[in-house]
Protein backbone atom coordinates (compact mmCIF):
# COMPACT_ATOMS: atom_id res chain seq x y z
CA UNK A 1 0.00 0.00 0.00
CA UNK A 2 1.41 3.19 -1.51
CA UNK A 3 1.08 6.44 0.63
CA UNK A 4 1.12 9.99 -0.89
CA UNK A 5 3.21 12.68 0.50
CA UNK A 6 0.32 15.52 0.10
CA UNK A 7 -1.78 15.73 3.04
CA UNK A 8 -3.82 17.65 5.72
CA UNK A 9 -4.65 16.94 9.22
CA UNK A 10 -5.66 19.19 11.92
CA UNK A 11 -7.07 18.31 15.29
CA UNK A 12 -8.18 21.04 18.17
CA UNK A 13 -8.27 20.23 22.11
CA UNK A 14 -10.35 22.27 24.88
CA UNK A 15 -8.28 22.42 27.71
CA UNK A 16 -10.27 24.38 31.01
CA UNK A 17 -8.58 27.88 30.01
CA UNK A 18 -7.23 27.46 26.43
CA UNK A 19 -8.05 25.77 23.09
CA UNK A 20 -4.96 23.94 21.55
CA UNK A 21 -5.13 23.64 17.48
CA UNK A 22 -2.56 21.77 15.61
CA UNK A 23 -2.47 21.87 11.62
CA UNK A 24 -0.47 19.98 9.76
CA UNK A 25 -0.43 20.11 5.72
CA UNK A 26 2.48 18.64 3.28
CA UNK A 27 3.28 18.16 0.07
CA UNK A 28 5.87 16.29 -1.97
CA UNK A 29 9.48 16.64 -1.24
CA UNK A 30 12.94 14.27 -2.10
CA UNK A 31 13.35 14.84 1.95
CA UNK A 32 11.59 16.11 4.70
CA UNK A 33 11.96 19.64 4.55
CA UNK A 34 9.57 21.13 8.24
CA UNK A 35 8.57 24.39 8.96
CA UNK A 36 7.40 24.80 12.09
CA UNK A 37 4.58 28.18 13.63
CA UNK A 38 4.37 27.92 17.09
CA UNK A 39 4.22 30.75 19.88
CA UNK A 40 7.42 31.90 21.21
CA UNK A 41 6.66 30.49 24.36
CA UNK A 42 6.89 26.99 23.27
CA UNK A 43 10.08 27.35 21.04
CA UNK A 44 11.80 25.24 24.07
CA UNK A 45 9.88 22.83 22.78
CA UNK A 46 10.33 22.88 18.99
CA UNK A 47 12.79 19.77 18.39
CA UNK A 48 10.65 17.18 20.31
CA UNK A 49 7.40 18.03 18.18
CA UNK A 50 9.81 18.28 14.92
CA UNK A 51 10.85 14.95 16.24
CA UNK A 52 7.47 13.48 16.47
CA UNK A 53 6.71 14.62 13.12
CA UNK A 54 9.59 13.64 11.30
CA UNK A 55 9.22 9.96 12.78
CA UNK A 56 5.42 9.71 11.56
CA UNK A 57 5.68 11.13 8.23
CA UNK A 58 9.64 10.36 7.10
CA UNK A 59 9.41 13.21 3.84
CA UNK A 60 7.66 15.46 2.28
CA UNK A 61 7.45 20.01 2.48
CA UNK A 62 5.82 20.02 5.95
CA UNK A 63 4.08 22.79 7.49
CA UNK A 64 3.36 22.89 11.00
CA UNK A 65 0.98 25.53 13.16
CA UNK A 66 0.52 25.63 16.62
CA UNK A 67 -1.71 27.94 18.06
CA UNK A 68 -3.02 28.25 21.54
CA UNK A 69 -6.26 30.59 22.26
CA UNK A 70 -6.54 31.82 26.04
CA UNK A 71 -10.46 31.23 26.42
CA UNK A 72 -10.27 31.05 30.77
CA UNK A 73 -11.03 34.21 32.21
CA UNK A 74 -8.64 33.57 35.30
CA UNK A 75 -5.92 33.38 32.47
CA UNK A 76 -3.59 36.14 33.28
CA UNK A 77 -3.20 37.29 29.34
CA UNK A 78 -2.61 40.69 27.37
CA UNK A 79 -2.47 41.65 23.72
CA UNK A 80 1.09 41.94 22.59
CA UNK A 81 -0.07 45.21 20.81
CA UNK A 82 3.35 45.67 18.80
CA UNK A 83 2.89 42.29 17.04
CA UNK A 84 -0.75 42.67 16.56
CA UNK A 85 -0.56 46.24 14.66
CA UNK A 86 2.35 44.75 12.69
CA UNK A 87 0.44 42.16 11.60
CA UNK A 88 -2.69 44.37 10.94
CA UNK A 89 -0.56 46.67 8.78
CA UNK A 90 1.06 43.37 6.99
CA UNK A 91 -2.81 42.26 6.03
CA UNK A 92 -4.23 45.47 4.97
CA UNK A 93 -1.15 45.89 2.30
CA UNK A 94 -2.06 42.69 1.27
CA UNK A 95 -5.79 42.42 0.92
CA UNK A 96 -7.18 45.75 2.50
CA UNK A 97 -10.35 45.36 4.68
CA UNK A 98 -12.20 47.61 7.34
CA UNK A 99 -9.72 47.18 11.00
CA UNK A 100 -12.39 45.53 12.75
CA UNK A 101 -12.02 42.87 10.27
CA UNK A 102 -8.50 42.87 10.22
CA UNK A 103 -7.97 42.60 14.10
CA UNK A 104 -9.21 39.27 14.05
CA UNK A 105 -7.26 37.52 11.77
CA UNK A 106 -3.89 39.53 13.85
CA UNK A 107 -4.86 38.23 16.92
CA UNK A 108 -5.20 34.61 15.24
CA UNK A 109 -1.79 34.44 14.90
CA UNK A 110 1.32 33.33 16.69
CA UNK A 111 2.53 35.73 19.74
CA UNK A 112 -0.36 38.07 19.28
CA UNK A 113 -1.15 37.21 23.16
CA UNK A 114 1.24 37.16 26.50
CA UNK A 115 0.74 35.61 29.07
CA UNK A 116 2.61 36.29 32.77
CA UNK A 117 3.33 32.18 32.93
CA UNK A 118 7.05 31.53 31.94
CA UNK A 119 6.59 27.79 32.44
CA UNK A 120 4.74 25.41 30.92
CA UNK A 121 2.60 23.24 32.83
CA UNK A 122 3.10 19.69 32.13
CA UNK A 123 -1.01 18.86 31.89
CA UNK A 124 -0.74 21.76 28.76
CA UNK A 125 2.04 20.02 27.29
CA UNK A 126 1.04 16.94 27.22
CA UNK A 127 -2.53 18.07 25.52
CA UNK A 128 -0.51 19.59 23.34
CA UNK A 129 1.43 16.16 22.40
CA UNK A 130 -1.87 14.53 22.00
CA UNK A 131 -3.27 17.16 19.60
CA UNK A 132 0.01 16.47 17.73
CA UNK A 133 -0.62 13.00 17.91
CA UNK A 134 -4.33 13.00 16.80
CA UNK A 135 -3.23 15.49 13.83
CA UNK A 136 -0.61 13.29 12.58
CA UNK A 137 -3.28 10.35 12.35
CA UNK A 138 -5.59 12.74 10.20
CA UNK A 139 -2.66 13.34 7.79
CA UNK A 140 -1.62 9.77 7.92
CA UNK A 141 -5.31 8.82 6.43
CA UNK A 142 -5.44 11.54 4.32
CA UNK A 143 -2.09 10.27 2.70
CA UNK A 144 -3.07 6.77 2.62
CA UNK A 145 -6.18 8.05 0.87
CA UNK A 146 -4.21 9.79 -1.97
CA UNK A 147 -1.89 7.22 -2.10
CA UNK A 148 -4.83 4.38 -2.88
CA UNK A 149 -5.42 6.84 -5.96
CA UNK A 150 -2.10 6.75 -6.82
CA UNK A 151 -1.88 3.24 -6.57
CA UNK A 152 -5.04 2.71 -9.08
CA UNK A 153 -3.39 4.90 -11.32
CA UNK A 154 -0.23 3.37 -11.80
CA UNK A 155 -1.99 -0.08 -12.21
CA UNK A 156 -4.57 0.95 -14.98
CA UNK A 157 -0.74 2.44 -16.58
CA UNK A 158 1.25 -0.55 -16.16
CA UNK A 159 -1.81 -3.03 -17.49
CA UNK A 160 -1.52 -0.23 -20.28
CA UNK A 161 2.14 -0.90 -20.86
CA UNK A 162 1.75 -4.78 -20.95
CA UNK A 163 -1.05 -4.65 -23.59
CA UNK A 164 1.48 -2.48 -25.91
CA UNK A 165 4.39 -4.88 -25.18
CA UNK A 166 1.86 -7.55 -26.34
CA UNK A 167 1.18 -5.73 -29.63
CA UNK A 168 4.91 -5.60 -29.74
CA UNK A 169 5.59 -9.11 -29.06
CA UNK A 170 2.61 -9.80 -31.94
CA UNK A 171 4.24 -7.48 -34.12
CA UNK A 172 7.58 -8.66 -33.68
CA UNK A 173 6.80 -11.85 -35.69
CA UNK A 174 7.03 -10.09 -39.19
CA UNK A 175 9.17 -7.07 -38.57
CA UNK A 176 12.69 -8.62 -39.11
CA UNK A 177 11.17 -10.29 -42.12
CA UNK A 178 9.52 -6.81 -42.98
CA UNK A 179 13.27 -5.33 -42.56
CA UNK A 180 14.93 -8.94 -44.54
CA UNK A 181 12.77 -8.29 -47.41
CA UNK A 182 13.08 -3.78 -47.49
CA UNK A 183 16.69 -4.47 -47.63
CA UNK A 184 16.94 -7.06 -49.94
CA UNK A 185 15.12 -4.54 -52.32
CA UNK A 186 17.37 -1.73 -51.70
CA UNK A 187 20.12 -4.11 -52.89
CA UNK A 188 18.61 -5.17 -55.83
CA UNK A 189 17.71 -1.96 -56.91
CA UNK A 190 21.56 -1.45 -56.81
CA UNK A 191 21.68 -3.32 -60.03
CA UNK A 192 24.57 -4.62 -59.09
CA UNK A 193 26.31 -8.28 -58.65
CA UNK A 194 27.20 -8.76 -55.12
CA UNK A 195 28.51 -11.84 -53.28
CA UNK A 196 25.49 -13.49 -52.07
CA UNK A 197 27.51 -15.37 -49.17
CA UNK A 198 29.07 -12.49 -48.22
CA UNK A 199 25.60 -10.33 -47.93
CA UNK A 200 23.86 -13.16 -46.35
CA UNK A 201 26.20 -12.81 -43.46
CA UNK A 202 26.26 -8.93 -43.36
CA UNK A 203 22.35 -9.59 -43.54
CA UNK A 204 22.34 -12.08 -40.24
CA UNK A 205 24.74 -9.46 -38.88
CA UNK A 206 22.67 -6.40 -39.24
CA UNK A 207 19.23 -8.00 -38.31
CA UNK A 208 20.74 -9.16 -35.19
CA UNK A 209 21.65 -5.83 -34.08
CA UNK A 210 18.13 -5.14 -34.24
CA UNK A 211 16.57 -8.33 -32.34
CA UNK A 212 14.75 -6.88 -29.28
CA UNK A 213 13.97 -10.34 -27.68
CA UNK A 214 15.93 -9.54 -24.44
CA UNK A 215 14.33 -6.31 -23.98
CA UNK A 216 10.81 -7.53 -24.14
CA UNK A 217 11.84 -10.19 -21.55
CA UNK A 218 13.50 -7.44 -18.97
CA UNK A 219 10.86 -5.05 -19.78
CA UNK A 220 7.97 -7.71 -18.87
CA UNK A 221 10.17 -8.66 -15.78
CA UNK A 222 10.12 -5.19 -14.57
CA UNK A 223 6.23 -4.41 -14.85
CA UNK A 224 6.29 -7.66 -12.55
CA UNK A 225 8.58 -6.06 -10.33
CA UNK A 226 6.72 -2.91 -10.33
CA UNK A 227 3.12 -4.67 -9.67
CA UNK A 228 4.89 -6.52 -6.71
CA UNK A 229 6.47 -3.48 -4.81
CA UNK A 230 3.39 -1.49 -5.07
CA UNK A 231 1.30 -4.80 -3.59
CA UNK A 232 3.96 -4.18 -0.76
CA UNK A 233 2.92 -3.44 2.76
CA UNK A 234 5.20 -0.18 3.11
CA UNK A 235 5.43 2.77 0.68
CA UNK A 236 8.14 2.23 -1.56
CA UNK A 237 8.36 5.73 -3.66
CA UNK A 238 12.16 5.75 -4.22
CA UNK A 239 11.79 2.21 -5.10
CA UNK A 240 9.27 2.58 -7.70
CA UNK A 241 10.83 5.22 -8.91
CA UNK A 242 13.99 3.39 -9.48
CA UNK A 243 12.12 0.60 -11.58
CA UNK A 244 10.47 2.96 -13.31
CA UNK A 245 13.83 4.50 -14.83
CA UNK A 246 14.57 0.35 -15.82
CA UNK A 247 11.24 0.33 -17.35
CA UNK A 248 12.29 3.35 -19.27
CA UNK A 249 15.80 2.73 -20.09
CA UNK A 250 14.01 -1.06 -21.90
CA UNK A 251 11.47 0.91 -23.82
CA UNK A 252 13.97 3.27 -25.26
CA UNK A 253 15.94 0.40 -26.35
CA UNK A 254 13.46 -1.10 -27.92
CA UNK A 255 12.03 2.19 -29.99
CA UNK A 256 15.94 2.59 -30.71
CA UNK A 257 16.22 -0.89 -32.11
CA UNK A 258 12.93 -1.20 -34.06
CA UNK A 259 13.92 0.63 -37.04
CA UNK A 260 9.84 -0.14 -38.04
CA UNK A 261 7.53 2.56 -38.11
CA UNK A 262 4.50 0.57 -36.66
CA UNK A 263 6.45 -0.90 -33.52
CA UNK A 264 7.40 2.54 -32.99
CA UNK A 265 4.42 4.35 -32.63
CA UNK A 266 3.53 1.32 -29.86
CA UNK A 267 6.69 2.94 -28.17
CA UNK A 268 5.77 6.15 -28.54
CA UNK A 269 2.60 5.08 -26.48
CA UNK A 270 4.41 3.40 -24.14
CA UNK A 271 6.53 6.34 -23.15
CA UNK A 272 3.50 8.53 -22.85
CA UNK A 273 2.27 5.72 -20.47
CA UNK A 274 5.52 6.12 -18.52
CA UNK A 275 5.71 9.98 -18.36
CA UNK A 276 2.61 9.91 -16.57
CA UNK A 277 3.78 7.42 -14.02
CA UNK A 278 6.85 9.46 -13.37
CA UNK A 279 4.59 12.31 -13.20
CA UNK A 280 2.44 10.87 -9.99
CA UNK A 281 5.56 9.43 -8.65
CA UNK A 282 6.80 12.40 -7.62
CA UNK A 283 3.99 12.32 -4.97
CA UNK A 284 4.74 9.01 -3.65
CA UNK A 285 5.76 8.49 0.03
Amino acid sequence: MIKSMTGFGKHTMQLPSKKITVEIKSLNSKNLDLTARLPQVYREFELEFRKQISDALLRGKVDFTLSVEFTGKEASASINTPVVLKFMDELKAIAGGDDVKLLELALRMPDTLTTDKDEIEEEELSAIRATLSKALEAIQDFRQTEGKVLEDDFSLRVKAIRELLSQVEVMDKNRLDAIRERLEKAVSDLKTDVDQNRFEQELIYYLEKYDITEEKVRLNNHLNYFEETLNTSDSNGKKLGFISQELGREINTIGSKANYAPMQQLVVQMKDELEKIKEQMLNVL
